[in-house]
């Protein structure tokens, strides 16, 4: 048989072409435009574009849904966001390929918020879409809807938690009436803050609006669930926390989305939280770095709450035992209001607080007492403790002995094959590199040649060691890095742990140690002393009261300002001066910072691009750069607040013109970093 010619072989190929290329639907009449946000983290395309709606997915592709569309050649992912019947584009517009998911995950008002704060940070709007929509799971979605009305009514309505506080009655009433109030409200010693968050959100769930309530980590999100089950029931609300795992979270996700629930409780992952009728966010202990979302473009759940109940004009609450700088300045503008307890209600719950050493009667009885890291009054506070019930230590380094210096110099113990810091990590055995674990049984030191180390500072495991030895017959418990207590009982005992992972002790701490606070206030970071100020009076507030025999030792300079705020029991009068150092540094929150960092050219590129998009009146200052390691420079762009939205749209504009023309070099921009040092 004669083959085929060329020509006939080219026609047989068009012609089993055509047979198997549909035809292309046609463009609904209804809408046909659909603007999409790309999944695109490029700054110079940071903005919707318009496709066209084919017939076939006209009634799946509605505002939210997620979308596939062709860009730059290839398919990304997107979301809808509206739809249009015309353009304002003149040029030929693609057609969306694909609707991935009928399920409207981002709704408008979410969509409002992730574009406010990717303006607020100079980001992009894709990259902030990443942390408000999880991932999706197809199986999750084709679950049966599991309620169709919001949870069953509030159990419990007592607002007892609330009482102590003077102006809370009148902040929980315009929450009934629907209204927008917003309260920065310290605690008193002791205070079941959980409680009293279920509370706010029972008061608002019973007018048929949500709440959104966030705490820092997953063991304090564990006590508010806990609270909210008592105070709501258990299908009256939904935690939603990156924790749960994939799964799970979309899966709570949806019911939010779905208005199975009026109350949603998270981490920092629920700050964008699809919420119906949003009327309550709250927060509790905004200084918690927990709060600082470490992906770009870095925001804060206190900012993210904060730009939410301004666009949905819903009530906001910031609570917490100490106060941060940041909730005084909006105290301090005027923007929200002070829930506060009176003094005398404040000392009755509050534990006696001291300074070892800070007595003439201290320093007779124990001449080392300023010096010493248990001084003899300390030892009697937590003997007289024991007594009635545990007691609270609180060491700022986990592990055993976490640095060590030369015995004779005291120049820092060195490894000599990576230059990381030597440790010991238990009571036998020769120290070791905290970074290669190479053993360092031969070291001496390069300065004076001795080889014998002590320790700069002691961990928790040796602290707990040592009190084991000086209480016989005492339990001593630890808590802190990977094995971190939830809760004590009431029985006496020394409970060894590091900032934060402090138990609860039913019934509250006898007694309670804050060893080695200088260790705590000589962190490089502008923000240490408030930290350690945050740290402390959480701690202290776990303790019983001085009238039910509370006491809290603190080992420190006595003159120093941070422990004597906690003395007297005062945050808000630390965080106001703490606000009025930072206005006199020109720091956050008095000024709006910029973090740049990244390699060195790249960095002074951008500076200049900065500096030629701002005019002379903005106040910009440049401080650095300065190197961070071989390879990485950090500069600080600094103006004052007032120029604080034009300094983010700057630093966008000039990042963008970066992308356009594809200036070569890595770079991360922080605004308002969580921490500056």
């Amino acid at each position: 048989m004669a083959s085929d010619s060329p020509e006939q072989l080219t026609l047989l190929r068009d012609t089993v072409r055509r047979s198997r290329t549909k035809e292309p639907a046609g463009i609904t009449s209804s809408l046909p435009i659909a603007r999409v946000a790309v999944d695109v983290s490029l700054p110079h395309l940071d903005r919707p574009f318009d496709y066209l709606v084919p017939d076939d997915l006209a009634e799946a592709a509605q505002p939210g849904v997620r979308v596939k569309v062709r860009f730059a050649g290839k398919d990304v992912d997107g979301f809808v966001l509206e739809r249009l019947e015309a353009s304002e584009h003149d040029g030929k517009l693609a057609r969306i390929r694909k609707v991935v998911s009928a399920e409207q995950v981002l709704t408008p008002e979410v969509a409002d918020l992730c574009r406010a704060v990717a303006d607020r940070y100079a980001g992009v709007f894709a990259d902030v879409t990443r942390l408000a929509v999880p991932p999706r799971h197809a199986k999750v979605e084709g679950e049966p809807l599991r309620c169709n009305q919001p949870g069953p009514p509030v159990v419990s309505t007592s607002l007892s938690e609330w009482s102590p506080y003077q102006h809370a009655n009148g902040f929980l009433d315009a929450v009934r009436r629907g209204e927008a109030p917003r309260a920065i409200w310290t605690a008193v010693p002791g205070a079941d803050w959980a409680v009293a968050f279920a509370q706010a959100a029972a008061v608002c769930a019973s007018t048929g609006r949500g709440a959104l309530l966030l705490a820092p980590d997953a063991r304090d999100l564990e006590r508010l669930a806990a609270a909210c089950t008592a105070v709501l029931g258990e299908r009256g609300f939904v935690t939603l926390s990156a924790d749960l795992g994939p799964t799970a979270r979309y899966r709570a996700f949806l019911s939010a989305l779905r208005g199975c629930t009026r109350v949603v409780i998270g981490t920092r992952a629920a700050a964008f939280a699809p919420v119906a009728d949003l009327g309550l966010v709250a927060l509790w202990d905004d200084g918690d770095d927990s709060y600082a979302e470490p992906r770009a473009p870095y925001p804060h759940a206190r900012e993210v709450l904060l730009l939410r109940a301004y666009r949905q004009q819903c009530a906001m609450v910031v609570g917490g035992f100490a106060r941060s700088a940041e909730t005084a300045a909006l105290l301090e503008s005027g923007w929200a209001a002070e829930l506060i307890a009176d003094r005398t209600v404040i000392r009755a719950a509050a534990p006696a607080v001291h300074i070892a050493g800070e007595s003439d009667r201290d320093l007779a009885r124990d001449p080392a007492a300023r010096a010493a890291r248990l001084p003899h009054r300390a030892f009697e506070v937590a003997r007289e403790g024991l007594k009635t019930g545990p007691v609270l230590v609180q060491v700022p380094r986990a592990g055993y002995l976490p640095s060590l210096v030369c015995q004779t110099c005291r120049t820092p113990s060195r490894c000599t094959a990576c230059g990381g810091p030597l440790r010991h990590t238990g009571s036998t055995g020769p120290a070791s590199c905290a970074v290669c674990g190479r053993p360092a049984a031969d070291h001496r030191c390069p300065e004076c040649g001795d080889p014998r180390m002590r320790a700069a500072v002691v961990g928790a495991r040796r602290t707990a060691e040592e009190l084991g030895r000086a209480f016989a017959g005492v339990l001593v418990r630890t808590s802190g890095g990977d094995k971190i207590l939830d809760a004590v009982s009431s029985e006496p005992a020394l409970i060894v742990s590091t900032p934060g992972a402090e138990p609860v002790a039913e019934g509250g701490y006898s007694a309670a140690l804050l060893l080695d606070t200088w260790l705590l206030l000589a962190r490089p970071d502008l923000r240490a002393p408030e930290e350690a100020v945050r740290r402390w009076f959480n701690a202290a507030a776990l303790v019983r009261s001085a009238r039910d025999g509370g006491a809290v030792i603190m080992m420190g300079e006595p003159s120093a300002t941070p422990l004597q705020a906690v003395v007297r029991w005062s945050p808000e009068g630390y965080a106001t001066r703490e606000l009025e150092e930072r206005r006199a540094a020109r720091l956050a929150p008095a000024a709006k910072l910029a973090e740049i960092t990244g390699s060195a050219e790249a960095v002074a590129d951008l500076i200049t691009r900065i500096r030629q998009l701002t005019d002379s009146s903005s106040g910009l200052e440049v401080l650095g750069p300065v190197p961070t390691d071989d390879e990485t420079v950090r500069a600080v762009v600094r103006t004052p607040r007032t120029y604080g939205s034009a300094l983010a749209r700057i630093l966008k504009e000039a990042q963008s013109s970066r992308s356009t023309k594809k200036v070569p070099g890595p770079l991360r921009v922080q605004v308002d970093p969580a921490t500056f040092g």
